[in-house]
């Protein structure tokens, strides 16, 4: 097909609360939905598109074919499944279709990586199944600008951690309500890997997920994804927008390294690897991103001369956490990427001709020291974020546990006059915006090498869950005593539930930070908190006192 752009300033600029509610109105009515009968195919896990190209987009469907197809059953006959593609969303104009097959040996789950599709250009899809042609919900996705395109913004929602049994997925359908993204980034811990009422500690379940044993086996992680994506909110942001999604540890278990989890016991639970396989199987199974043959996710998607997103794979490569306090943070054999990843992401930031590299990082790169908190606050912040109790500095399951290969990436962009790289991450359950300094120490007079913004989780507990207080009661005092401690930390909250919009134009990267009502409302209404950017050529963030419309 010849390529052309059909994104336009207006589009960019102006959101029309009427179009985004019909648009919105629209996914959410067709994820209800009715089997026609028990016996019939039904779609009951929704539909996704992920991974887009200028001339394609990888779609995703899970069918049951028949009652007892449950998910991780390894029941169910194999099934034929048809797709098509269109630039309507009455299928009036078709421009691809095709045919699967879904089988027990991957869930039921089938995916279509569809090509041939214009650049910048908003489609509609949707699966059938069955000689009475039983259907899908209808999903939209959108195609990346051509590669030499001079795309005039781009615009991305970016969530992480979301915890099932601690709340209700609502900032996913305020994201699914916008008509104005071109893409969702998910960076990470899309699902938990707990015991039922074990995570928070205190046993609290709002909704109890399936398995209720911490998922170890494949049939686990099977059914555990198929669980979150029962979720109408999940369904409709799948629906509503392509998602780019990396992991982070509780896709696996919590703390993952390339050799075993802090919560792994090989005594009780088997082997690691055959653990991480498992996990790596039903991921990709049940995710719309393209499965790697080296089991890794880590991989670019291009917007154009606008901005290339380098993502991040930090779980598969990685040396086992340093013991806290005992100097192995520094240790250049250690790493937090391996040594092909790290190669591959410098070499791909030096020679990016696009305007913004952005890297999607499951943890936070910007250093962070948290010894000067009080001690009364030390504890809790501790338990939120994996600090021993004892009030060591470093949180070492982040780029602080590996700095050598931090301070490698770092020099490289100096050394390279790397401008415009801008960190997005999730993990920590709370939301910042942070100059990356090359020497902490010695900043601000010493340069910044990039700049990082970090949003809060969906519904994974954050400082004021964990005290069991209103918001604003503790984290003022802590907010403060670690900005004081760390100078290039701009802003952090640590109270909140939501998500983050990031804004990309030419002259600048601007992330507006959205937070939930009540993440245990499955009504929960979203508003807008802070906005900052970094503008092109500074390598700093600034403070923006309206959110981008």
């Amino acid at each position: 097909m010849t390529s052309r752009n059909t994104t336009t300033p207006t589009r960019r600029t102006v959101v029309k609360a009427a179009a985004a509610s019909a648009v919105a109105g629209s996914v959410l009515a067709s994820a209800s939905y009715a089997v026609a009968s028990t016996h019939s195919p039904a779609f009951l896990h929704g539909v996704a598109s992920g991974d887009p190209l200028p001339d394609g987009v990888l779609l995703w469907t899970r069918v049951t074919p028949s009652p007892d197809a449950t998910p991780a059953s390894g029941k169910g006959a194999d099934t034929d499944i048809r797709w098509e593609v269109a630039e309507d969303r009455g299928f009036a104009r078709v421009v691809a279709r095709g045919a699967v097959v879904a089988s027990a040996g991957t869930d039921h789950t089938v995916k279509v990586d569809v090509r041939g599709l214009r650049p910048s250009t908003t489609y509609w899809f949707r699966f059938m199944a069955g000689a009475d042609g039983v259907s899908s919900p209808v999903g939209r996705t959108r195609t990346t600008p051509a590669y030499d395109d001079a795309a005039p913004g781009i615009r991305f929602g970016v969530v992480s951690c979301a915890n099932w049994e601690a709340g209700y997925f609502a900032a996913y359908r305020h994201l699914a309500a916008r008509a104005d993204l071109d893409a969702v980034l998910h960076l990470g811990d899309y699902i938990y890997e707990y015991g039922s009422g074990t995570y928070p500690k205190t046993g609290r379940v709002l909704r109890a997920h399936e398995p209720r044993n911490e998922i170890v086996s494949l049939a686990d992680y099977r059914l555990r994804h198929a669980t979150y994506k029962t979720d109408p909110d999940l369904q409709a942001l799948h629906a509503a927008h392509p998602v780019i999604a990396i992991w982070d540890d509780h896709e696996f278990a919590d703390d993952t390294w390339s050799g075993g989890a802090d919560n792994h016991t090989p005594d009780s639970e088997g082997d690691w690897a055959a653990r991480m396989t498992a996990a790596k199987r039903a991921y990709f199974e049940w995710m719309p991103v393209r499965t790697s043959a080296e089991g890794t996710v880590y991989r670019r998607v291009r917007y154009g001369k606008l901005a290339d997103l380098h993502l991040l794979d930090l779980r598969s490569f990685r040396s086992q956490q340093a013991s806290t306090g005992s100097g192995e943070v520094d240790d250049p054999e250690r790493t937090i990427t391996g040594r092909a990843q790290l190669d591959w992401l410098k070499a791909g930031l030096a020679s990016s001709d696009a305007t913004w590299r952005l890297v999607g990082t499951s943890v936070m790169i910007s250093p962070v020291a948290f010894g000067s908190l009080p001690a009364y606050l030390l504890k809790p912040v501790a338990e939120l974020i994996g600090l021993p109790t004892g009030g060591i500095a470093v949180n070492v399951d982040q780029w602080d546990g590996y700095t050598d290969d931090r301070r490698e990436l770092l020099a490289h962009l100096q050394e390279r006059a790397v401008r415009n790289t801008v960190f997005l991450t999730g993990d920590i359950h709370m939301a910042w915006a942070n100059d990356v300094p090359a020497t902490a120490a010695t900043y601000p007079k010493s340069p910044s090498a990039a700049t990082e913004f970090v949003v809060t989780s969906v519904t994974s507990d954050n400082l004021d869950d964990i005290l069991h207080v209103p918001a604003n009661t503790a984290s003022l005092v802590a907010s403060a005593a670690i900005k004081a401690a760390n100078r290039h930390v701009r802003w952090l909250d640590m109270d909140h539930h939501g998500y983050g919009v990031l804004d990309v134009t030419s002259e600048r990267s601007q992330m507006d930070y959205f937070a939930l009502s009540d993440r245990k409302d499955p009504d929960a209404s979203a508003k807008w908190t802070r906005s900052y950017r970094t503008l092109s050529g500074t390598q700093k963030v600034e403070r923006v006192y309206s959110p981008v419309r």
